[in-house]
C-alpha cells in the first residue's frame, strides 16, 4: 500500500529584503525524505513571499529568475507614494500595529503583477528547481520569519467540481475580495470542501474560459492597496516608477511628455535585459512606452487566471481551507465585464 502524504514545515531566514532561495539546494536533507514521492506541493502563508508558477520557471533559466523579478521591483520602487503605505489612513491598524507595520505596498504589487503564488506543485525530481521568492524579507534591518510547507504525495485525484458566479461592479477597473462575507462566496467554498471530507488536498479556482480582461491572485485585501494602488497600476503600469523618478525632472509636474521622456531613457535601459527573458524585445517596450503603455495590463504583467488553496488539518484539529493571516483570493478586472458577474470553475482534489 502506498504511504500517506508527507507534510513538513520549514523556516527560512531572509538575507535581504529581496531574496530568492532555491529550496532543493537549501534544504537538500529535508528533500531526501521526500524521495519516495513523485510530486510535491509547496505552500507559503505570506502575501509578499511565495513561488513562481512552474510554467514560468520552465521558461527561465535559474540565472534569469532574479532579472525577471527585478523588472517588477523596478516598476514598483520602494517608497513611491503608495496609499497603502500611509499608515495613518489605515483603518485596519491600531496604534500598536502602526508602530511596527512595514511600508511594503511595492512588495505586494510586485507579488501580484509578477504572478507569484502561495501554492504550487512540482514534480519531485532533483533537476526541478523550486524558488521561494521573498520581496519583503527584511524590515528595519531585521529579517522576518518566513514559513513554507512541503507536502510530498503520489497522485492527485479529482473529488468534485462546482461553479461560482462573482458579482462585479460596472467599473472597468476593479477588484473583488472573494472572502468578503457579504458575498457569501468563501462560506460556500468552505462548505463545498467540508462536504467532501478530504484529509489533504487542493482547491483549484480558475476563471471560466469565456472570461476576458481579468485575473486571479491571492494577497492582502487592504482597501487602499486594492482600490487605489492596484487600480492606479492597472490604469498605467509606469505610474509609481514615474512618481519615484520625478526628483530628476526640472519640473516635477511636467506630465506626461517629460515624465515619459525620462522613463524612456531610464526605464528601458534598466529593464530591457529583464523583459527580454519574458520574450519582449526592447523595440516592443519602446513602442509601448511611446503609447504611454496604452495596452491591457495582462500583456505587461504576469497575473494568472487561476489560484490554488491548500486543504488540510488546522491547528485546532479540524480540516478545511488553510490560509495565512492576511491571505485572500482576489478577482481583478481591467475592463468592464459583459455581465455583472464573472464565472469561476472550482475543482477540489485529494492528495494521496
Amino acid at each position: 500500500m502506498a504511504s500517506t502524504p508527507l507534510d513538513v514545515t520549514l523556516e527560512l531566514l531572509p538575507k535581504a529584503r529581496f531574496d530568492v532561495v532555491e529550496l532543493r539546494s537549501r534544504f537538500a536533507a529535508e528533500h531526501e525524505a521526500f524521495a519516495a514521492y513523485p510530486h510535491c506541493l509547496y505552500w507559503s502563508s505570506h502575501t509578499t513571499a511565495g513561488f513562481l508558477d512552474r510554467s514560468l520557471t520552465a521558461r527561465l533559466s535559474p540565472a534569469h529568475i532574479p532579472s525577471y523579478l527585478e523588472a517588477f521591483r523596478t516598476l514598483f520602487p520602494e517608497g513611491a507614494g503608495y496609499e497603502h503605505d500611509q499608515l495613518e489612513r489605515r483603518d485596519d491598524l491600531d496604534a500598536r500595529q502602526r508602530a511596527v507595520e512595514p511600508r511594503n505596498a511595492d512588495s505586494h504589487l510586485a507579488f501580484i503583477a509578477g504572478g507569484l503564488r502561495p501554492c504550487v506543485t512540482h514534480p519531485n525530481r532533483p533537476g526541478e528547481s523550486v524558488f521561494f521568492v521573498d520581496l519583503d524579507g527584511v524590515v528595519d534591518g531585521r529579517p522576518r520569519r518566513r514559513l513554507t510547507r512541503l507536502i510530498g504525495f503520489h497522485d492527485e485525484r479529482v473529488v468534485c467540481t462546482t461553479r461560482l458566479e462573482v458579482p462585479v461592479s460596472t467599473h472597468p477597473i476593479d477588484s473583488v475580495n472573494l472572502k468578503d462575507p457579504r458575498l457569501g462566496l468563501y462560506a460556500s467554498l468552505a462548505e463545498f470542501v467540508a462536504s467532501a471530507s478530504v484529509d489533504r488536498g487542493r482547491l483549484h479556482i480558475v476563471l471560466d474560459p469565456s472570461e476576458r480582461h481579468s485575473a486571479l491572485t491571492i494577497n492582502e485585501y487592504e482597501t487602499l492597496l486594492m482600490k487605489y494602488d492596484l487600480a492606479e497600476v492597472l490604469r498605467n503600469p509606469l505610474r509609481f516608477f514615474a512618481e519615484k523618478s520625478r526628483h530628476a525632472l526640472a519640473n516635477p509636474r511636467a506630465v506626461p511628455a517629460k515624465t515619459l521622456g525620462y522613463a524612456k531613457y531610464d526605464f528601458v535601459r534598466v529593464l530591457n535585459k529583464s523583459l527580454d527573458t519574458l520574450g519582449l524585445r526592447g523595440s516592443i517596450v519602446e513602442r509601448v512606452l511611446a503609447r504611454t503603455l496604452a495596452v491591457p495590463a495582462a500583456r505587461f504583467f504576469r497575473m494568472r487566471r487561476s489560484v490554488s488553496l491548500l486543504v488540510s488539518e488546522r491547528a485546532d484539529g479540524t480540516r478545511g481551507l488553510i490560509e495565512g493571516a492576511y491571505q485572500s483570493p482576489i478577482l481583478v478586472q481591467w475592463q468592464r465585464a459583459p455581465r455583472q458577474t464573472r464565472v469561476l470553475e472550482v475543482t477540489l482534489t485529494e492528495l494521496r
